[in-house]
């Protein structure tokens, strides 16, 4: 930001401080880069503490010199996931992307994550039944039975230098469950891992990880054409007797559904399992408690998903009208960005919020670990399920992993 340099002037006995025309113009037009950085990986921005005590509706400048209002405190954020007048349509003009890849994406025919009422709910009915919490406590047993096969290996190979927790533990986990929902056969389940490894890790060439997301998409197209001709028990199998047959779906939407399912919380549930294992590292009072006492293990994680939000820049909006929010209006066409990872860090609603506490009292209000409102992630139990599963073996987990230097 420039501020220029200050005119004095004296009339009489008044003294008369005057900034210059272009310093006035810099300090009302200066808007600051979004994303913010990190001052360590797993930690918010420092800004969005700032931002919640002294602006918390604001403008920001996305990488293509474009703006869009940046929310960051609690109750606003569940203002905008829930207001109908705010769009979620990705090809809407002034929708937020935060780079050039999600400005591409964007030109996709869309899924229902992408989508606004009623459309959204008629797409999302298509697969919500197999992620219910009651048809997911029905595959705990299953989930169980592959997670203890992942960790028995873990501690088979536990005379190696060291334990890859992503390849041994974390990517199959999230992989191999929900291919098994998918219909995947078992065979493939190591190319399709490696293929989704690709095609989410950060270090990837653009090229490798756009190579591997076509590959993807031309293997379940694949798996799409060997379901119409011959049925199985799983969920594109579903899509294609109650939505491609009757025709209320086509063979790309049911492509792009299941692509969707395939991929939207590999990476994300990556992540949750290793910074779940790291935080039981930085917290051993809360690992001995845990241990001890494995009833405790839904509130770790459900401070887990407090704690390190996942999908944190993905709820994003476009106003179809004006609206006001935080005394601010926002301009109908004109970008709006949730933070929620500043919303779960706000502490007007959790006390203390930088702090990991798995015993922290709950009021009220939801944190945002999956969402909030009617986009709220379809596959929360199943998630919430895969975590629970895997952080109730952490005294053998954490026990095989202090084994490695």
């Amino acid at each position: 930001m420039f501020i220029s340099r200050p005119v004095i002037t004296s009339i009489g006995s008044r003294v008369s401080v005057q900034l210059t025309t272009t310093g006035l113009r810099a300090m009302a037009t200066a808007v600051p880069k979004f994303p913010f950085s990190r001052p360590r990986g797993a930690e918010p921005p420092a800004e969005y503490a700032r931002l919640r005590a002294t602006d918390p509706v604001s403008k920001v400048e996305l990488w293509d010199g474009s703006q869009a209002w940046l929310v960051v405190k609690h109750k606003d954020i569940c203002s905008v996931l829930t207001d109908q007048r705010l769009s979620k349509q990705r090809n809407r003009p002034g929708f937020p992307e935060l780079d050039a890849g999600g400005k591409e994406a964007a030109k996709r025919k869309p899924t229902f994550v992408d989508m606004d009422p009623p459309e959204h709910m008629q797409q999302r009915s298509m697969v919500e039944p197999l992620f219910t919490r009651e048809h997911i406590d029905g595959m705990r047993p299953h989930i169980q039975q592959t997670v203890n096969t992942l960790i028995d290996e873990m501690i088979i190979g536990g005379g190696k230098p060291a334990v890859d927790i992503v390849e041994k533990l974390a990517l199959p986990t999230a992989s191999y469950i929900i291919y098994g929902i998918l219909g995947v056969p078992f065979k493939d389940l190591e190319y399709l891992t490696q293929q989704a490894a690709i095609r989410s890790n950060g270090s990837a060439t653009a090229a490798a990880a756009s190579a591997a997301n076509q590959q993807l998409l031309e293997y379940i197209g694949g798996l799409v054409d060997q379901r119409i001709a011959e049925l199985r028990n799983d969920l594109i199998s579903k899509l294609v007797v109650e939505q491609l047959k009757p025709g209320h779906l086509q063979r790309d939407d049911v492509i792009q559904m299941a692509f969707l399912m395939l991929v939207a919380g590999n990476a994300t549930m990556v992540n949750m399992i290793n910074l779940g294992i790291v935080t039981l590292f930085e917290n051993p009072s809360q690992l001995a408690d845990l241990k001890k006492d494995l009833s405790l293990v839904p509130q770790f994680v459900e401070e887990l998903c407090r704690f390190h939000t996942a999908s944190a820049m993905a709820t994003r909006r476009v106003a179809k009208v004006d609206i006001e929010l935080g005394g601010k209006t926002i301009k109908a066409g004109e970008g709006i960005i949730a933070a929620t990872q500043s919303g779960n860090r706000d502490a007007d609603v959790f006390p203390d919020p930088d702090t990991f506490n798995m015993h922290r009292k709950r009021g009220a209000e939801s944190a945002f670990g999956f969402g909030y409102g009617e986009h709220r992630c379809v596959a929360e139990w199943l998630a919430r399920a895969e975590l629970e599963i895997v952080f109730s073996k952490c005294q053998l987990m954490i026990h095989q992993l202090t084994k490695c230097p």
